[in-house]
Protein backbone atom coordinates (compact mmCIF):
# COMPACT_ATOMS: atom_id res chain seq x y z
CA UNK A 1 0.00 0.00 0.00
CA UNK A 2 1.12 3.54 -0.65
CA UNK A 3 1.35 6.09 2.15
CA UNK A 4 -1.79 7.77 0.83
CA UNK A 5 -3.68 4.45 0.82
CA UNK A 6 -2.48 3.73 4.38
CA UNK A 7 -3.68 7.11 5.62
CA UNK A 8 -7.06 6.82 3.89
CA UNK A 9 -7.53 3.32 5.30
CA UNK A 10 -6.67 4.53 8.79
CA UNK A 11 -9.01 7.51 8.57
CA UNK A 12 -11.93 5.40 7.38
CA UNK A 13 -11.55 2.34 9.59
CA UNK A 14 -12.66 1.77 13.16
CA UNK A 15 -10.12 1.41 15.94
CA UNK A 16 -9.90 -1.91 17.82
CA UNK A 17 -12.32 -2.19 20.74
CA UNK A 18 -9.56 -2.83 23.27
CA UNK A 19 -6.62 -0.70 24.28
CA UNK A 20 -3.99 -1.01 26.99
CA UNK A 21 -4.40 0.94 30.21
CA UNK A 22 -1.25 3.06 29.61
CA UNK A 23 -2.46 4.03 26.13
CA UNK A 24 -5.95 4.84 27.38
CA UNK A 25 -4.52 6.93 30.21
CA UNK A 26 -2.16 8.70 27.79
CA UNK A 27 -5.02 9.37 25.38
CA UNK A 28 -7.32 10.78 28.07
CA UNK A 29 -4.56 12.95 29.56
CA UNK A 30 -3.64 14.30 26.12
CA UNK A 31 -7.30 14.88 25.28
CA UNK A 32 -7.84 16.73 28.55
CA UNK A 33 -4.74 18.84 27.96
CA UNK A 34 -6.01 19.73 24.48
CA UNK A 35 -9.41 20.80 25.83
CA UNK A 36 -7.68 22.88 28.52
CA UNK A 37 -5.37 24.50 25.95
CA UNK A 38 -8.33 25.17 23.66
CA UNK A 39 -10.24 26.87 26.45
CA UNK A 40 -7.08 28.89 27.15
CA UNK A 41 -7.04 30.01 23.51
CA UNK A 42 -10.57 31.34 23.92
CA UNK A 43 -10.19 32.90 27.37
CA UNK A 44 -7.38 33.35 29.90
CA UNK A 45 -4.31 32.79 27.65
CA UNK A 46 -5.58 34.41 24.47
CA UNK A 47 -2.90 37.12 24.32
CA UNK A 48 -0.10 34.66 25.07
CA UNK A 49 -1.23 32.43 22.21
CA UNK A 50 -1.32 35.45 19.88
CA UNK A 51 2.44 35.83 20.47
CA UNK A 52 2.93 32.48 18.75
CA UNK A 53 1.10 33.37 15.53
CA UNK A 54 3.77 33.78 12.83
CA UNK A 55 3.79 37.00 10.82
CA UNK A 56 3.27 35.06 7.58
CA UNK A 57 -0.18 33.82 8.64
CA UNK A 58 -2.62 35.86 6.53
CA UNK A 59 -5.33 35.99 9.19
CA UNK A 60 -5.65 38.33 12.14
CA UNK A 61 -3.74 36.77 15.09
CA UNK A 62 -6.85 36.84 17.28
CA UNK A 63 -8.92 35.02 14.65
CA UNK A 64 -6.12 32.46 14.28
CA UNK A 65 -5.98 31.89 18.04
CA UNK A 66 -9.75 31.57 18.34
CA UNK A 67 -9.96 29.13 15.43
CA UNK A 68 -7.10 26.99 16.72
CA UNK A 69 -8.72 26.98 20.16
CA UNK A 70 -11.96 25.61 18.73
CA UNK A 71 -9.97 22.96 16.83
CA UNK A 72 -8.07 21.99 19.99
CA UNK A 73 -11.30 21.61 21.98
CA UNK A 74 -12.79 19.48 19.19
CA UNK A 75 -9.68 17.29 18.91
CA UNK A 76 -9.32 16.90 22.66
CA UNK A 77 -12.98 16.01 23.12
CA UNK A 78 -12.79 13.57 20.22
CA UNK A 79 -9.74 11.88 21.74
CA UNK A 80 -11.70 11.23 24.91
CA UNK A 81 -15.17 10.47 23.53
CA UNK A 82 -14.81 8.90 20.07
CA UNK A 83 -13.11 5.66 21.05
CA UNK A 84 -13.95 3.87 17.81
CA UNK A 85 -12.07 6.51 15.79
CA UNK A 86 -9.13 7.08 18.13
CA UNK A 87 -6.43 6.06 15.61
CA UNK A 88 -7.78 8.45 12.99
CA UNK A 89 -8.07 11.24 15.55
CA UNK A 90 -4.51 10.55 16.70
CA UNK A 91 -3.24 10.95 13.16
CA UNK A 92 -5.22 14.17 12.69
CA UNK A 93 -3.89 15.50 16.00
CA UNK A 94 -0.31 14.66 15.00
CA UNK A 95 -0.81 16.59 11.75
CA UNK A 96 -2.25 19.49 13.77
CA UNK A 97 0.85 19.50 15.99
CA UNK A 98 3.01 19.66 12.86
CA UNK A 99 0.86 22.48 11.47
CA UNK A 100 1.21 24.67 14.56
CA UNK A 101 4.94 24.03 14.97
CA UNK A 102 5.86 27.12 12.89
CA UNK A 103 4.20 29.18 15.63
CA UNK A 104 6.59 27.74 18.18
CA UNK A 105 9.52 28.42 15.85
CA UNK A 106 8.31 32.00 15.26
CA UNK A 107 8.08 32.58 19.01
CA UNK A 108 11.72 31.47 19.37
CA UNK A 109 13.08 33.28 16.29
CA UNK A 110 11.27 36.54 17.09
CA UNK A 111 12.06 36.37 20.83
CA UNK A 112 8.40 36.66 21.82
CA UNK A 113 7.63 36.15 25.49
CA UNK A 114 4.58 34.07 26.37
CA UNK A 115 3.70 31.36 28.89
CA UNK A 116 6.78 32.17 30.96
CA UNK A 117 9.02 31.44 27.98
CA UNK A 118 11.04 34.62 28.35
CA UNK A 119 14.50 33.41 27.33
CA UNK A 120 15.83 31.89 24.13
CA UNK A 121 16.77 28.77 26.09
CA UNK A 122 13.23 28.36 27.43
CA UNK A 123 11.75 28.89 23.96
CA UNK A 124 14.23 26.42 22.42
CA UNK A 125 13.37 23.85 25.08
CA UNK A 126 9.70 24.25 24.13
CA UNK A 127 10.60 23.36 20.54
CA UNK A 128 11.94 19.99 21.70
CA UNK A 129 8.57 19.05 23.15
CA UNK A 130 6.60 19.36 19.90
CA UNK A 131 7.95 16.05 18.53
CA UNK A 132 7.10 14.50 21.90
CA UNK A 133 3.48 15.66 21.50
CA UNK A 134 3.39 14.23 17.97
CA UNK A 135 4.69 10.87 19.19
CA UNK A 136 2.28 10.95 22.15
CA UNK A 137 -0.69 11.50 19.83
CA UNK A 138 0.36 8.66 17.52
CA UNK A 139 1.22 6.22 20.33
CA UNK A 140 -1.68 6.85 22.74
CA UNK A 141 -4.29 6.42 20.01
CA UNK A 142 -2.71 3.43 18.31
CA UNK A 143 -2.31 5.40 15.09
CA UNK A 144 1.39 4.58 14.79
CA UNK A 145 0.73 0.86 15.22
CA UNK A 146 -2.22 0.97 12.82
CA UNK A 147 -0.12 2.62 10.12
CA UNK A 148 2.68 0.08 10.60
CA UNK A 149 0.27 -2.88 10.34
CA UNK A 150 -1.14 -1.59 7.06
CA UNK A 151 2.28 -1.50 5.39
Amino acid sequence: MTVKENVVALLTSKSPATESTPRKLGRVILGSAMVFAGVGHLTFARQDFQAQVPDFVPLDPDVTVLASGVVEIALGSSLILLKSRRAAIGLILAVFFVAVFPGNIAQWVNHRDAFGLDTDQARATRLIFQPVLIAWALWSTGAWAALRVRR
